[in-house]
C-alpha cells in the first residue's frame, strides 16, 4: 500500500495547489497527415507521459486506464479494484495505468514508437515498476489492429535477445486488443509539468534496443569498482534530458566540499560486484554505498538543498551529533570537540564540508563552547531564537542548513560578538604545512 497512499498524498497536494492545466509539447506538434494511436503501459503513467512525449513525431500523449473488466473507472475505482484483488475479494481484471501515444506515421514508425517504449521501463518486473507494486503497474501494450499487434510482437522478441543477453528475466508485458479505455482524470494529465515535485524516469533497465538502438541509444558504461572507495561512496545516478538532473548538479554536484566522495553516473547499474538493494525507478536518485553494498538513498530532487543535505547528515552523523544538528540540541559545556584546538586551519561543516570559521577568530570565552568572532563570509545564516522563554540568535549553516549554536553581543573586538558553536558539529581542517 506504500506506492499508493504515497501517490494519493502527492496529488492532494497538487489539487490544493490549483494549477491549470498545461498541454504538453507534443500537443501542439503539427502533423498534415493521419495520425495512428496505441495504448502503453509503463507503470506510473506521470513519467511515462513525460518519457513518450518526447518522441519525435509523437503528436499527443494523454493519460488513462485500460484493459480491465469495467468499461467505466476512475482513478479512486482503479486504487479500490486492486485493494479487493489484494484482499481476494474479487477475481477481475483490473485497469493498468496507461498511456494513449498519438503518432504521425510519416515522420515516426510505430516500430521507433515501442523502441523507446521498451527502453524507458523494465518490462520484465511483472505487476510492479520501482517503487510501484500492483498489477495497475503492469507493463502492457494494448493494440487496435493486426498490424499493430505483429510490431509489438516482433519488437518484444528482439528486445527479449537484448535482455537475455544481459542477464535479464523473461518479459512479462501483456499483449493484447485494447479493451475499455479510460482518459483520466484532469489533474493527471501533463502531471510532471504542474507538479514541481514531480520525478523523471531512469530510462528503464539501461540494455539498448538491438538494431536502431544500438547506433542511436548505446548504453552508457557501467562505472568500475576499482575507480571507486570501496568504504564509502556516493553515486549519483542521472538520466538524460533530466531538469531535476541538472538543477542537482547546479545546487549541489558544482560544489562539492564534502569529504564523502561522489560520482554521477547514466548507466541505472551498480559498479560490477556492487548491489543495489532494488531497481531504480526515478532520477535523480543519489546512492550512498559502504563496502559495496547500498546502504541508504536518495530519490528526486526538487530544489530542497536542506532536505538532502539533512539525509546525508543522518547517514554520517552520530546520534549525539544529529541531535544538535537537526533538533537545535545543545552540548554539555566543556565535553565537546575542538575546545582547546588552537593550530592554523579552517573549521568546516561535518555533512557538506563547507568553510564555516577560521582559527584566527576563534578565542578562548571561558564559556565551555568554541567560541569565534568573526564566520567565514557568506559561511552562515541568523535566524530569531525565542525558545525556552528567551530571545536568542541562532547560528545556522548557510551549506547544510544544520543548527550550529547561537550568537551573542559580548565578544571581542573588532566584531564584538561571540558565536558559540557546539563543538560536535564542526570538523578541523588543519592548514597544510
Amino acid at each position: 500500500m506504500f506506492a499508493i497512499t504515497q501517490k494519493l498524498r502527492i496529488l492532494l497536494g497538487v489539487l490544493m495547489m490549483g494549477i491549470p492545466f498545461v498541454g504538453s509539447a507534443a500537443d501542439t506538434a503539427p502533423t498534415n497527415g493521419k495520425t495512428e494511436s496505441i495504448v502503453l503501459g509503463m507503470g506510473c503513467f506521470w513519467g511515462a507521459e513525460k518519457r513518450m512525449s518526447e518522441i519525435p513525431g509523437v503528436v499527443h500523449v494523454e493519460v488513462g486506464y485500460a484493459g480491465g473488466d469495467a468499461p467505466k473507472v476512475d482513478y479512486e475505482d482503479v486504487l479500490g479494484e486492486e485493494r479487493a484483488r489484494r484482499r481476494g475479494d474479487t477475481t477481475a481484471r483490473n485497469h493498468a495505468e496507461v498511456v494513449k501515444v498519438t503518432f504521425d506515421p510519416a515522420k515516426v514508425s510505430l516500430k521507433t514508437v515501442l523502441i523507446k517504449f521498451w527502453e524507458n521501463h523494465n518490462p520484465t518486473q511483472g505487476d510492479r515498476q520501482g517503487n510501484d507494486v500492483g498489477s495497475n503497474y503492469r507493463s502492457a501494450i494494448y493494440y487496435t489492429s493486426e498490424d499493430q499487434k505483429a510490431v509489438a510482437i516482433a519488437t518484444r522478441d528482439a528486445y527479449q535477445a537484448a535482455l537475455t543477453k544481459a542477464g535479464y528475466p523473461a518479459i512479462t508485458t501483456e499483449i493484447a486488443p485494447l479493451k475499455n479505455y479510460n482518459r483520466a482524470e484532469e489533474y493527471h494529465q501533463d502531471y510532471l509539468k504542474k507538479n514541481p515535485n514531480g520525478y523523471c524516469g531512469l530510462g528503464g533497465t539501461g540494455v539498448a534496443y538491438p538494431q536502431a538502438g544500438a547506433a542511436e541509444n548505446p548504453q552508457p558504461p557501467q562505472l568500475k569498482a576499482e575507480d571507486l572507495h570501496f568504504d564509502r561512496q556516493l553515486i549519483v545516478f542521472e538520466a538524460k534530458d533530466c531538469p531535476f538532473c541538472k538543477q542537482f548538479k547546479a545546487d549541489v554536484l558544482d560544489g562539492w566540499q564534502s569529504e564523502v566522495p561522489i560520482v554521477a553516473t547514466l548507466n541505472p547499474h551498480a559498479p560490477e560486484g556492487w548491489t543495489l538493494d532494488k531497481a531504480l525507478f526515478a532520477t535523480p536518485t543519489i546512492v550512498l554505498f559502504e563496502h559495496g553494498k547500498e546502504v541508504s538513498r536518495y530519490t528526486g530532487y526538487n530544489g530542497d538543498k536542506d532536505r538532502f543535505w539533512k539525509w546525508l547528515g543522518y547517514q554520517l552523523l552520530t546520534p549525539e551529533q544529529r541531535k544538535i544538528a537537526f533538533e537545535q540540541g545543545t552540548e554539555r559545556p566543556f565535553t565537546g570537540s575542538h575546545l582547546d584546538e588552537k593550530r592554523p586551519g579552517t573549521f568546516v561543516d561535518p555533512i557538506t564540508g563547507a568553510p564555516l570559521f577560521r582559527s584566527d577568530t576563534k578565542f578562548n570565552s571561558g564559556t565551555g563552547w568554541p567560541s569565534f568572532f568573526n564566520p567565514v563570509p557568506g559561511a552562515i545564516v541568523l535566524k530569531e531564537d525565542n525558545s525556552y522563554g528567551m530571545h536568542r540568535v541562532e547560528v545556522i549553516s548557510a551549506s547544510s542548513g544544520i543548527h550550529l549554536g547561537h550568537v551573542f553581543d559580548d565578544g571581542p573586538p573588532p566584531t564584538g560578538k561571540r558565536y558559540c558553536i557546539n563543538g560536535d558539529v564542526l570538523k578541523f581542517v588543519p592548514d597544510k604545512s
